[in-house]
């Protein structure tokens, strides 16, 4: 697969694996405004997959729709990160995945602006606005049930411990990364989601782990997890069952 189209993909399966994540919250919320909360920002990472994938459709000039490239590919042929597949677990976990994610997508938005590719940097530009409010949202949440009740905080620890190998792929730079020019190395960005990650969880009172390790394979589609396929056969059901339905 070319280097820029693959790179333009990896920006809309991220987008678009923890969108549909975040929407299963909808109706099940802890309370109605984080059902609303978490229902909105599911929306706007879709909304932004959508914008990727149209661009990814037209890099690829087969003929293809965001909509072939979100509901027929299969498993393998995704190249969202790890992380952001990982089931919801509890609300916290929840959180706790988001905010590792947001922690790294703000900045590497607001670095995509300066490509020299135009439409890379005006998707960019545009999801950059979300992903803000979305990373003060997620830091905010963290920080009040990591330093909340005596079970908000084990479970916060809890999910701590879980999500924090799978946070280290965000910014591993591969063959894919060095072999394009539109878009920054995902490396550059590990000093501001240093910073971020560790003023939240002191501030959360969270212990960051001393462990580097890294769990790879989902950007590049050659390993994800058996979450995934469970999650694309319910995601992908409806169109591939009638392909030829229309709204």
């Amino acid at each position: 697969m070319d280097a820029a189209l693959e790179c333009v993909l990896r920006q809309a399966d991220n987008a678009l694996v923890l969108g549909h994540r975040l929407s299963e919250w909808c109706g099940v919320g802890p309370v109605l405004e984080e059902d609303i909360a978490l229902a909105n920002t599911a929306l706007d990472l879709i909304g932004q997959a959508k914008l990727w994938l149209e661009y990814a459709a037209e890099v690829q000039g087969a003929g293809r729709t965001a909509d072939d490239l979100a509901f027929r590919r299969d498993v393998y042929d995704f190249k969202n990160a790890l992380l952001v597949e990982l089931p919801n677990g509890d609300f916290g976990q929840t959180l706790l995945r988001e905010f590792f994610f947001d922690a790294f997508h703000l900045p590497w938005l607001q670095a995509l602006t300066a490509s020299p590719d135009a439409r890379v940097a005006e998707v960019a530009a545009k999801s950059a606005k979300e992903a803000a409010y979305h990373l003060e949202r997620s830091a905010e949440t963290v920080i009040a049930l990591g330093d909340g009740t005596d079970e908000s905080h084990a479970r916060m620890a809890a999910a701590l411990a879980y999500l924090w190998p799978y946070t280290g792929e965000l910014m591993v730079d591969d063959a894919v990364d060095l072999g394009q020019d539109a878009m920054p190395l995902p490396s550059s960005i590990r000093p501001a989601w240093d910073t971020t990650v560790n003023a939240v969880l002191a501030e959360a009172m969270l212990t960051r782990p001393d462990s580097d390790f890294a769990h790879t394979g989902g950007r590049s589609g050659v390993r994800h997890t058996e979450h995934l396929g469970h999650m694309l056969a319910q995601m992908q059901f409806l169109p591939r069952a009638y392909p030829t339905a229309t709204w």
